[in-house]
């Protein structure tokens, strides 16, 4: 059986020093959600020295694009992406400050290094719930490129939203594992 931890962001290299890879986690606090074409948009003004949109320094980006919200709710269904599709962006990010990701799906090795590298992580959300997901969202903040719709660079405020450490510090994988490795 993993160990269920409740955190809180920002992360810090404490919290993060604690959590193994399958550990069940139970998130509360800001994320950010960013797609492709944000994480294009957001190295590029990364490349060209401009200032992105929010600091990175402990912050955690959530790999998805909320659907529209019905009338009387904060958010629509938001589910994670695969986030495979952000790898060759991750890095970058990473170096930057950026402790966690949340997403679908295996890691590419450059992503694992960066991680190691700076003391973070990437959580696993479970794809299929988005309906699910969204009952953790408190609130909901606009914060940069509009203009890209569902792709947008939103502040949720979550809480005890539940997610497994996919890769941890050290590097641990549960993607790379055979089932006698998993944690009981």
């Amino acid at each position: 059986m993993t160990e269920k931890k409740i955190i809180r962001t920002p992360l810090t290299d404490k919290v993060i020093g604690g959590l193994k890879a399958g550990d069940l986690v139970y998130l509360s606090g800001r994320v950010y959600t960013a797609r492709d074409a944000a994480h294009q948009r957001l190295v590029t003004m990364i490349k060209a020295g401009q200032r992105p949109p929010f600091d990175f320094a402990g912050q955690i980006v959530y790999y998805a694009g909320p659907c529209p919200a019905k009338p009387g709710q904060i958010i629509g269904p938001v589910g994670p992406t695969t986030s495979g599709r952000m790898d060759a962006f991750s890095p970058l990010l990473i170096d930057l400050g950026l402790k966690a990701m949340i997403g679908k799906g295996s890691r590419s090795q450059a992503v694992v290094e960066a991680i190691v590298r700076n003391q973070g992580v990437y959580l696993a959300a479970i794809g299929g719930a988005a309906a699910l997901m969204s009952q953790c969202v408190r609130q909901v903040e606009l914060i940069a490129f509009e203009d890209l719709g569902t792709e947008a660079i939103r502040r949720l405020t979550l809480e005890m939203m539940p997610v497994v450490v996919a890769i941890d510090g050290q590097g641990r994988d549960v993607y790379r594992r055979t089932p006698c490795q998993v944690r009981r």
